[in-house]
């Protein structure tokens, strides 16, 4: 199989491309860093600083990054996610884990059980078919191991109440990750930020005192629609940003009420004033319809779609 222009990647290159100054206008210096959160691209433009100035900056953002893969990453053997996926159990667990769960459930409830982290069973099947149809039978074992409702949460544990289950929260840690790293910015007095950390966050604006320009791509790289950000998160979703079958036909977004790529739309992208929320919110409405998303807009009235284009299916 080719190798699949992830979600992550396409966004990192569109606010790139979209976030460049005007130059009709003297601007201000610009740090620049790039580096990588949760395994994958990541840019973070600071607006009035030199990359000199930004050094202990971005130091301290590269820390804090390390910190939270360490907590949320799928892949990291000995992350908190990792080891709660392998054993079933997570005691003591930091209080981001915590929190993000607790957002994750009411988004669940939100969205009519459109968005469950525990789907990751069902994707993992999908992923050894490679994209085809599992059988019945493992279809029915791969679903009986989903649930929200089997995740068992307090303060000092979390437990899978079944067997076998996992959980992935690449559907909604991005970002969360991309809010934390803004709110540390925020605490260390920059205003006028763009950051990258898989979704985007505006804050304030950019060089040339304009709102920053973001632009909406599609998987093949084209960006199809501009929105101007000021204090404002930006998450796009696309099913067939990753691919789970050689022929290019079943993306990767599941819906976990079927335990199947069923989805609605070829591209989604939702604004917020939470990164967490726009990313959880562009991942479930790919599998949405109006009225649904309609329903669940009226929960989070800070949250606006950018744009939700429907899926053509080619016979």
């Amino acid at each position: 199989m080719n190798a699949p222009i992830t979600r992550r990647r396409f966004l990192t290159i569109t606010a790139a491309l979209a976030a460049l100054p005007s130059l009709a206008v003297a601007a201000p210096p610009v740090a620049n860093w790039r580096g990588t959160a949760l395994g994958a691209g990541a840019t973070l433009r600071l607006v009035g600083l030199t990359d000199d100035d930004a050094r202990d900056t971005f130091v301290a953002v590269e820390a804090e990054l390390a910190r939270l893969e360490a907590i949320f990453s799928l892949y990291k053997i000995d992350s908190a996610l990792s080891s709660l996926n392998r054993v079933g159990r997570l005691t003591d667990p930091p209080p981001e884990m915590l929190e993000l769960l607790s957002i994750c459930a009411a988004i669940h409830v939100s969205t009519n059980g459109a968005f469950d982290p525990t789907i990751q069973s069902l994707w993992t099947l999908y992923a050894d078919t490679q994209g085809r149809m599992p059988s019945a039978a493992k279809l029915r074992d791969a679903q009986a191991r989903t649930g929200w409702a089997n995740v068992l949460i307090s303060s000092t544990e979390i437990v899978f109440a079944r067997s076998g289950m996992a959980m992935t929260l690449n559907g909604i840690a991005q970002g969360y990750i991309t809010d934390r790293i803004a709110g540390l910015l925020r605490g260390r007095g920059f205003t006028n930020v763009l950051i990258d950390m898989g979704e985007v966050v505006a804050l304030g604006h950019r060089g040339d005192g304009r709102g920053w320009q973001a632009g909406i791509a599609a998987p093949d790289g084209r960006v199809v629609r501009r929105t101007t950000l000021s204090d404002r998160a930006l998450a796009t979703s696309a099913p067939m940003g990753t691919l789970l079958d050689p022929d290019g036909k079943v993306g990767h977004i599941l819906d976990p009420r079927h335990g199947t790529p069923v989805a609605t739309r070829d591209l989604v992208s939702v604004s917020a004033d939470r990164a967490v929320l726009a990313d959880a919110l562009s991942t479930a409405f790919c599998i949405m319809d109006d009225s649904e998303v309609a329903a669940a807009l009226r929960d989070y009235p800070t949250a606006r779609p950018e744009l939700l284009r429907d899926l053509v299916r080619v016979a």
